[in-house]
């Protein structure tokens, strides 16, 4: 059985007329069971959507093109939205032959509707007549209904568009921005708000923000803050996900990005099943890890470059001085007091501290990647490995209590 060729007469004209009412649009197309783009917006919607484009014959004329089913509207279209994209969405017209009959028939059939009447009521009238006029009771009622519709037309007229409660560095409006308490369980409250209509994704509430909130001494703009950080930060250009990213890497040798995207770990098999990870490849080397949240929303929002991402999730695999410039010692600790050495129990590099009078930390060990990066690119020094691994342990034991010299001299010994 042959398949019927889709319907796609006169579609370039829509297209161009469409495209002239929405030129800052992009037109997505509804042809039988796909949704498709042409001309320029073909181009910009494949390189977005990471789908090819091709040639295609449409009113005689070939053009450029792209398509996918209908189904898959709400994987493509956020995409689209995200890259800061103005969608329409669009429905063939039907043939203006066609729509011209049909009007034709319409009226041909409105004018005999009067004849067919006035036969009717002749056939119907009674012998005796009654008086036309409406009760009183019903001209009351009737004047009433009048007056409540000419003020609910009165109302409307007057009621304006809602205030944003904020308006974000990149120009997106904030609404309907409030807290709400849990039907399924009363001691959780969300927080939750708009951004040009759009619903965002209702956050658990911390309780000190809660009570703030509710004695009007945490507004709106500062709950978006806490809850929805990035989307109150400002985006980067879209070409930035759109052409290679490079990033200094050691000996300030440039790394390209050339791949970076995410996807949802599918193998049964691996322990980070289901979760959302980054995928990268940079200078060859293809690598992916578990993405936090915090950095997933960054992704989404376009508020990080690939680079920026990249530095952050794979710095120490790549061995970037950018990784390890965020890692300090508190204030007044010496890198004297740090100790990098093989440990004999088991062979393996590990670091600690000794702390005069406030102690000695364990030994902690370093990565593979961490020790390659302090001795053979020297993209790391002593203090920021210290640091990394034992920052914590550090500020805990400095603002302990000091330590006897008698126990401390035996623990040494």
């Amino acid at each position: 059985m042959k398949q019927k060729p889709e319907n796609i007469d006169g579609i370039l004209d829509q297209f161009v007329k469409m495209k002239e009412k929405h030129p800052d649009a992009l037109l997505l197309f509804r042809i039988g069971d796909t949704y498709q783009s042409f001309k320029q917006d073909a181009v910009k919607a494949s390189t977005i959507l990471d789908i090819e484009t091709r040639e295609k014959k449409v009113d005689g004329k070939k053009v450029k093109s792209i398509g996918f089913p209908h189904h898959a509207l709400d994987t493509y279209l956020p995409r689209l939205v995200r890259a800061g994209m103005r969608v329409a969405i669009c429905e063939q017209l039907e043939k203006p032959q066609k729509i011209e009959k049909e009007k034709s028939q319409s009226t041909t059939n409105e004018a005999d509707m009067p004849r067919k009447k006035k036969e009717q009521a002749a056939q119907e009238e009674p012998v005796k007549s009654v008086k036309a006029d409406k009760p009183a009771e019903e001209k009351k009622t009737e004047v009433k209904s009048e007056a409540k519709s000419e003020q609910s037309q009165e109302a409307k007229a007057e009621r304006k568009p809602r205030e944003p409660q904020m308006v974000t560095v990149n120009g997106d409006k904030v609404t309907h921005g409030h807290a709400y308490q849990s039907k399924t369980n009363p001691e959780d409250w969300y927080f939750t708000a708009k951004i040009n209509g759009e619903q965002l994704k209702p956050q658990k509430m911390d309780p000190a923000d809660l009570a703030a909130y509710q004695k009007k001494e945490m507004t709106v703009p500062q709950l978006m803050e806490r809850y929805y950080p990035t989307k109150l930060m400002q985006r980067v250009p879209d070409v930035a996900f759109q052409v290679a990213n490079v990033v200094s890497g050691p000996e300030q040798r440039p790394l390209t990005v050339d791949k970076f995207n995410v996807y949802k770990e599918k193998d049964e098999q691996r322990p980070d099943f289901g979760r959302y990870k980054f995928y990268a490849e940079v200078d060859g080397q293809k690598m992916s890890t578990v993405a936090s949240r915090q950095d997933l929303n960054a992704y989404f929002d376009r508020v990080q470059t690939p680079g920026q991402l990249v530095e952050k999730n794979f710095g120490e695999r790549l061995h970037l001085p950018s990784h390890y410039q965020q890692f300090r010692l508190p204030e007044g600790v010496e890198a004297s007091v740090v100790r990098i050495a093989k440990d004999r129990s088991d062979n393996k590099w590990k670091v600690s501290a000794d702390l005069g009078e406030h102690g000695r930390t364990d030994k902690k060990e370093i990565s593979f990647d961490d020790g390659f990066a302090l001795f053979k690119t020297k993209t790391a020094t002593r203090e920021q490995i210290a640091a990394k691994y034992l920052g914590e342990d550090i500020k805990t034991m400095l603002n302990g209590p000091v330590m006897s010299m008698e126990k401390s001299q035996s623990m040494k010994m």
